[in-house]
């Protein structure tokens, strides 16, 4: 053997490594967890000249502590409460049968072949199949274990609450109050985190029908969460009035000038 020939080198993609997976589904897999990541990220650090539902509600949830502290009865405020902790027991409840349900398929593929077949798809073999079910189930379990952590952190905030004096001029009535405005951002920041969740897991089901359905599934969810946070009009009608905690004066819809 001649020593001046170089040997050959590793090749630079080796479709063994990623086993049945092929390029364009990883590029689809990669979008699918890099439009999750962006949005979970943008919808909790928005430019402050445009903040998101998220950001808006957090002001709003403060602000509903300091009016907690002067409103006699409470039953008000006990009802919100139990309302919010039903919607993440629902959630939760929801996202347990999925990864029962999930769990099930993985040991039966032989419907997702027949789907498979309607599309046109050809034979997949079975890893794939089970690969593509595990994708779902991480973004499913994922929410299920936040939502729970959120039904806590309401619980939390209710004991929290019950705490806080009837006495408005008690000086230990709005740091209390505070914490518990925190505790609730902290709970409905886990809720949230948890929807985004369910609704990523809902576009990898486009995996289904082939990396390309992945891909429009995950642009199409990434296109109506950005939507829902940045310019629905519920957000319009939250930016009427605003405690406050924005940036931008209370009273003061966005692209209104202030004054001198």
């Amino acid at each position: 053997m001649d020593p001046n020939t170089s040997l050959p080198g590793p090749p630079i993609f080796d479709p063994a490594i990623f086993g049945p997976l092929s390029m364009a589904d990883l590029a689809a897999l990669l979008w699918l967890f890099l439009a999750w990541f962006g949005i979970g990220w943008i919808t909790e650090h928005p430019p402050r000249a445009h903040p998101s539902v998220t950001v808006l509600m957090k002001a709003h949830r403060r602000e509903w502590m300091r009016q907690f502290i002067t409103r006699n009865p409470r039953i008000f405020d006990s009802a919100i409460l139990t309302t919010l902790r039903e919607g993440t027991s629902f959630f939760a409840s929801a996202c347990l049968i999925a990864v029962g349900g999930g769990l099930a398929l993985i040991g039966n593929t032989d419907q997702l072949a027949g789907v498979a077949r309607q599309f046109d798809l050809g034979h997949v073999p079975t890893l794939k199949w089970e690969i593509k079910i595990v994708v779902v189930l991480f973004f499913v379990a994922n929410a299920l274990l936040r939502f729970v952590w959120s039904h806590r952190l309401f619980g939390y905030c209710a004991i929290i609450m019950a705490s806080v004096p009837n006495e408005p001029e008690d000086a230990r009535a709005m740091p209390l109050a505070m914490q518990a405005a925190d505790i609730n951002i902290t709970a409905a920041k886990s809720f949230n985190s948890g929807l985004r969740c369910v609704y990523f897991a809902l576009g990898a089901l486009g995996w289904l029908a082939g990396p390309l359905g992945l891909f429009l599934a995950t642009s199409y969810v990434l296109l109506i969460s950005w939507r829902r946070e940045f310019a629905s009009h519920s957000r319009r009608a939250i930016m009427q009035l605003v405690p406050g905690e924005t940036g931008l004066p209370p009273g003061k819809a966005e692209g209104e000038q202030t004054r001198p």
